[in-house]
């Protein structure tokens, strides 16, 4: 056998196993700890593909999200807007939702049902998930496809409210529609994260009304190109459910059990930002530098979130600023200038990167033991 039928046999059986191995490996999976009582659980419950103003096949959506660790997603695709009906005509709005779930039959990837009732404003875009038949929310009126999305037990959010092309000032207005739908029980959540804007102004609607905190990436091309490619993972939205299902996440959505996450962002409730924050920190080690008062500190940030904070305590840092990063999956060393020796101490750091409330950050509490 000569060089050239040698090299030729080898690359096609290279070329088998490729085939064959269909690898999801890639981009970085997401990892965001447990907190206590509750499975923190990695969702992108807005995104589009080809069945309506997206630009990939829902198996594209899938293998994305298994790629980057997600645990569950929902292709949300337009109702009423179907820019590709002339090339892909499709009289049944469940299509891509069936597709997905063919698709992630053979994997660990909860497949949530979903579409978006979009309209003009003052009505703006929503998201209806854990639906049963998307063809029924295609509606003349508006409140109807509202009311029908409630009838079927779905969790409505309300999408991108800052979009300035609703929304010229890029600040949303709860508009009567809206306070109505709330009113009736028919819009639970909000986003507060869309692609890559954060709204201080949405966050204050969803304190106000008690509506769910979320965060997507409303995805319409791929996730490489958006947001892979750019050194960072797409927005998300941390669900915490008492156990990894379809129903125990739909249960945590509707109780507001949700952290919005983009990049070094987090927006929560204090109740459940404040312990993901804190379980986010591992405290590795901690003992004095011999023969002084100074407590060497090393932390790990076992989140995929760079966390940024501040010295918030009574202490200061030798030989550190008193505002620091833990890059994700990194490490972290302070020095604590304590005066004594004490065989415990609390640490108390803002987290500059986090909001419970526009412009309020939280101060969170770790206890130390020296050893």
């Amino acid at each position: 056998m000569n060089r050239y039928n040698l090299i030729c046999i080898l690359f096609l059986i290279g070329a088998i196993a490729t085939a064959q191995d269909h690898s999801h490996a890639g981009a970085q999976p997401m990892e965001y700890p447990d907190i206590p009582g509750y499975k923190t659980l990695v969702t992108d419950l807005h995104q589009h593909t080809v069945f309506s103003d997206g630009s990939v096949w829902p198996d594209i959506r899938v293998s994305e999200a298994l790629r980057e660790g997600m645990d569950a997603i929902s292709l949300t695709e337009h109702l009423e807007y179907q820019p590709h009906g002339e090339d892909i005509p499709h009289p049944n709005r469940n299509r891509s939702y069936e597709l997905a779930l063919q698709e992630a039959a053979d994997h660990d990837l909860l497949i949530i049902h979903g579409s978006e009732i979009t309209r003009q404003a003052p009505m703006g875009h929503s998201n209806a998930i854990f639906i049963e038949d998307a063809n029924k929310l295609l509606t003349e009126e508006a409140a109807d496809s509202f009311a029908e999305a409630a009838r079927q037990g779905a969790f409505v959010f309300w999408n991108h409210p800052a979009w300035y092309a609703q929304q010229p000032q890029g600040n949303p207005v709860l508009s009567d529609f809206q306070k109505a739908r709330i009113e009736a029980g028919e819009l639970h959540g909000i986003e507060v994260i869309n692609t890559t804007d954060y709204s201080q102004e949405a966050l204050a609607i969803a304190l106000e009304q008690n509506l769910t905190i979320m965060g997507t990436s409303d995805i319409h091309g791929l996730i490489d190109w958006d947001y892979t490619e750019k050194g960072h993972h797409r927005p998300v939205t941390l669900v915490f459910a008492r156990e990894r299902s379809i129903e125990s996440l739909r249960e945590a959505l509707f109780a507001g059990r949700t952290v919005a996450v983009y990049k070094d962002l987090l927006v929560g409730r204090e109740e459940y930002l404040v312990p993901l924050l804190r379980a986010s920190v591992e405290i590795v080690s901690a003992s004095y530098i011999p023969k002084t008062q100074i407590l060497k500190v090393e932390l790990k940030n076992t989140s995929s979130t760079d966390l940024l904070f501040e010295n918030a305590m009574p202490y200061s840092f030798y030989s550190s600023s008193p505002v620091f990063r833990i890059p994700a999956g990194g490490n972290y060393t302070l020095q604590i200038k304590t005066l004594e020796k004490s065989e415990t101490i609390q640490l108390a750091l803002k987290a500059l990167g986090a909001f419970t409330a526009p412009g309020v950050q939280p101060v969170v509490n770790w206890d130390i033991t020296a050893e």
